[in-house]
């Protein structure tokens, strides 16, 4: 029996992932079919709760429904609980199993971005949805003692910084409002800007003024496709020490997630190879953003 795999999300049309793992369940022969499945919100439980057929390996879930999707799974990993966010989904028997690949993903991006440098300890993420939490549940787990988060609508903001209230007990973390002479302010006492946002995604857009951008900057955009967003371009324009998109976050990820569904280590080279032939040919366009 071919086993299926589905990325859940809206939209998910023209997303990287399919041919990154295809690819690699090709070259390690497992009869297994990756499959885009565009869900709508009201859709989404009845296309989780399918999952649970023996045709399935499990799925990943992308934009906008990572944490929708963690209140539908049966157990969460450690970092899916602490996000409140679901990225990965895998079957144990008639059971589904959430996950969240996105925090090592992060962090592993993040250590590459910064180098030999010494890792910074303030930080400022933009957005407040699934990835923006991923973000910010690594930031709390890599030391960070200041992280700020911004979002256009300032209760989703503050509701992340709520649900990470214990784990952040050490350290601060604030939500802020989305004034772009707040913005300013807090990226001038900053080393870490995470784009954590779709904005960049659809159109040549940045989430915020290149004029906001000091110099010396550390820039993660977890937007992967266009490869340099306009707010990577801007940055770098502004003196930026390091830029970086969402690219090696999707490979990291969803090496983590081939593993779990197959019980195998994922052939990365495989993968790294597809997702740079996808580039090239400019497939993906409009989502960008992980998975």
């Amino acid at each position: 029996m071919t086993r299926r795999v589905v990325l859940i999300g809206h939209p998910v049309a023209h997303s990287f992932s399919a041919q990154m793992q295809q690819a690699a369940f090709d070259a390690l022969g497992i009869d297994a079919r990756y499959e885009l499945l565009d869900t709508p919100a009201p859709a989404l439980q009845e296309t989780i709760e399918a999952l649970r057929g023996e045709e399935y390996l499990g799925a990943n879930v992308t934009i906008p429904h990572k944490e929708r999707a963690a209140t539908f799974v049966d157990r969460k990993s450690e970092d899916a609980a602490a996000t409140g966010a679901v990225n990965c989904i895998t079957r144990d028997g008639r059971r589904l199993v959430g996950h969240n690949t996105d925090v090592d993903a992060f962090r592993i991006s993040l250590d590459t971005l910064v180098g030999k440098q010494k890792m910074p300890r303030n930080a400022v993420v933009l957005g407040a949805g699934g990835a923006a939490r991923a973000a910010v549940h690594a930031l709390i787990t890599m030391g960070f003692q200041r992280v700020v988060v911004f979002n256009r609508h300032l209760h989703r903001a503050e509701g992340l910084v709520r649900h990470f209230g214990r784990s952040a007990a050490h350290m601060e973390l604030r939500a802020m409002p989305w004034h772009e002479s707040v913005i300013e302010s807090e990226l001038s006492r900053t080393r870490v800007l995470v784009n954590a946002t779709s904005v960049g995604l659809a159109s040549d857009e940045s989430p915020i003024p290149g004029e906001l951008l000091p110099p010396d900057l550390l820039v993660l955009d977890m937007i992967y496709n266009p490869p340099e967003t306009r707010l990577l371009r801007e940055a770098k324009a502004a003196g930026a020490s390091g830029v970086m998109n969402g690219e090696l976050m999707l490979l990291q990820q969803g090496a983590a997630a081939f593993q779990l569904w197959t019980g195998q280590p994922a052939p990365m080279d495989v993968m790294r190879q597809k997702l740079d032939e996808a580039r090239e040919a400019g497939t993906g366009a409009n989502a960008g953003e992980l998975a």
